[in-house]
Formats: structure tokens, C-alpha cells, sequence
């Protein structure tokens, strides 16, 4: 099975890495060349255009910043038009669903099949192959993919071809929301005079215990915002959960305050830390009160 994998950034590349290690031939594209090129040590072959990657390919993922980013590379950048007919495309992306599913139209009118599968776990998910994957689309073609996406982590689907992307936005939801509070524990147990390593190891095991505490929980106590998902991109999916909900008449206020704090962080130059950097938010708002 030859695959092509368009996008080899922060998540993208140990993504790649999981397929070559499995024995899969692929050849990765991304738009800063030197990041594919980092991947021809692991045994991957180097495209220069997202259209010469999927030549050929009978799988062809996508892991891009964006449904905007994922339309100019399939569509415009004439990726599309490359790809064979009876080949299936993943997208890994967290976009939008209505996007989802209008990319899946234009490539079933060619002939190729398509599965909105973002995924969850982080960088630490990607190197390890322990990511959840949530799948939108046709079942038949989901089950004929697994051995293809084992390497990756566990694929449930989810429902029909957009559904991946709406389990993606409910993730990102409780990942803001719960980023949120564990960030406002960790003000109040400082305030209060108690010290935050301690306080998160007193808590660990018991109704608090998550894997947000457990990793994100860590960088707030080293304060190490190096990023593993930029909050430029948590706020991208959380203005994304509000287009939708706003589309079925929702009112969801958790969401909507995380949203809000998430905008005012990377409005204040917090773009490219680390979501779990959103403690220096309420350390800032805290300290200027």
C-alpha cells in the first residue's frame, strides 16, 4: 500500500513516522520543505508539490492547520486532480465539519473516497501510536482502513462523513474547559498558600484525576509552554465549536468563557504557547487586579 502524507509538522511528522515504522511506503509533502525532508531517514520518499506526493497513493493523508489549509492543498494546489480513482483520503485535520463534508463531495465526484478522522493525544499520542481517532464516513471503507490506521492509535467510528470533526470540537470542548479550571485550581491553591506540585499529587487518583492533570498539570508546575498544541489553534476549534452551536441555537457557557479566555490569551501574545499556557492568562489577570 503506497500512501502520501501532506503535512509533516508538529503532529504530522511522528504521525508519518508510525506508517514507515509499520512498513508502509510513503511519501510526505509539507509546505516548509525541510520538515519532509527530516523524513527521509525514516525511509520516506520527498514530493515537491502535494500534487507529485499523491500520485499513485492508495491512501493519502492530510494534516494540515486548517480547513482552509486542507482546501488550497487538495483543491487548488491540484492535489485533487492527481489522486487515482478507488484511492481514499484521511484527513487528520481539525476543521470544520461542513467543510468536511464539502471536501468529501468534491472527491467522491472524482471517484475517491474520503474519511474525516481528526485525532486526539497530542505529540506525546503521535509518537507513541496511543492517538484517538475519530472517524466520519462510510463504514465499509473505515473497517477496510484499520490496518492502515492501527499504527496510529484506536479508530472508532463515529458516525457519517462530518461526524469525525463534531467528536473533535466535543474533545476540544472538555480539553479548553478542563485546561480552564485546572488553571484556576492552580491559582487559587498558590493564593491560598498551599504549593501546586503538592496539590496536584494529593488530587491524582481521586474524582480530578485526568490526563490533563497528569500532562498538562506538569507543564503549568515547570512552566514549560513549549507547545504541543498551540492555543492559536485551540481557540481556532473553539470558535468552531460556536459557529455550530450557534447553527443549532445553543447556548453552551462553559464553552463560550474558555472561548473568551482562550481570545484574550493569544490576543495578548499567548498564540503560540502551549494551551496549557493559558495559566499565565489568569496569573496576568490576577496579578494586574
Amino acid at each position: 500500500m503506497k500512501i502520501a502524507y501532506l503535512g509533516t509538522g508538529l503532529m504530522g511528522a511522528p504521525m508519518a513516522r508510525r506508517l514507515l515504522g509499520a512498513g508502509f511506503d510513503l511519501r510526505a509533502w509539507n509546505r516548509d520543505a525541510t520538515k519532509a525532508r527530516a523524513l527521509a531517514g525514516d525511509g520516506a520518499s520527498v514530493a515537491d508539490t502535494p500534487a507529485d506526493a499523491v500520485a499513485g497513493a492508495d491512501v493519502v493523508f492530510t494534516m494540515l492547520s486548517d480547513g482552509d489549509a486542507v482546501g488550497d492543498v487538495l483543491f487548488a494546489q491540484g492535489a485533487a486532480d492527481q489522486i487515482r480513482a478507488g484511492a481514499v483520503v484521511i484527513d487528520t485535520s481539525s476543521i470544520a465539519p461542513d467543510q468536511a463534508r464539502a471536501h468529501a463531495q468534491d472527491l467522491a465526484r472524482r471517484g475517491v473516497g474520503h474519511v474525516d478522522c481528526p485525532v486526539s493525544g497530542g505529540v506525546a499520542g503521535a509518537e507513541a501510536g496511543t492517538l484517538a481517532l475519530m472517524a466520519g464516513g462510510d463504514a465499509e471503507v473505515i473497517a477496510a482502513l484499520k490496518p492502515v490506521l492501527a499504527p496510529l492509535g484506536r479508530v472508532t467510528h463515529v458516525g457519517p462523513s462530518g461526524a469525525g470533526q463534531v467528536c473533535k470540537l466535543a474533545n476540544q470542548q472538555i480539553v479548553a474547559i478542563t485546561i480552564a479550571a485546572l488553571a484556576e485550581a492552580m491559582v487559587l491553591v498558590e493564593a491560598g498558600g498551599a504549593d501546586r506540585a503538592r496539590f496536584r499529587d494529593a488530587i491524582r487518583g481521586g474524582f480530578a484525576e485526568s490526563r490533563i492533570l497528569d500532562l498538562h498539570g506538569a507543564r503549568m508546575i515547570a512552566r514549560d509552554f513549549t507547545p504541543g498544541g498551540p492555543s492559536r489553534l485551540q481557540l481556532k476549534d473553539l470558535n468552531s465549536v460556536a459557529a455550530l452551536a450557534g447553527t443549532k441555537r445553543l447556548r453552551l457557557p462553559q464553552t463560550e468563557a474558555a472561548q473568551q479566555a482562550f481570545a484574550d490569551f493569544v490576543a495578548a501574545g499567548g498564540a503560540e504557547a502551549d494551551h496549557s499556557g493559558l495559566l499565565l492568562h489568569l496569573e496576568a489577570m490576577n496579578s494586574a487586579e
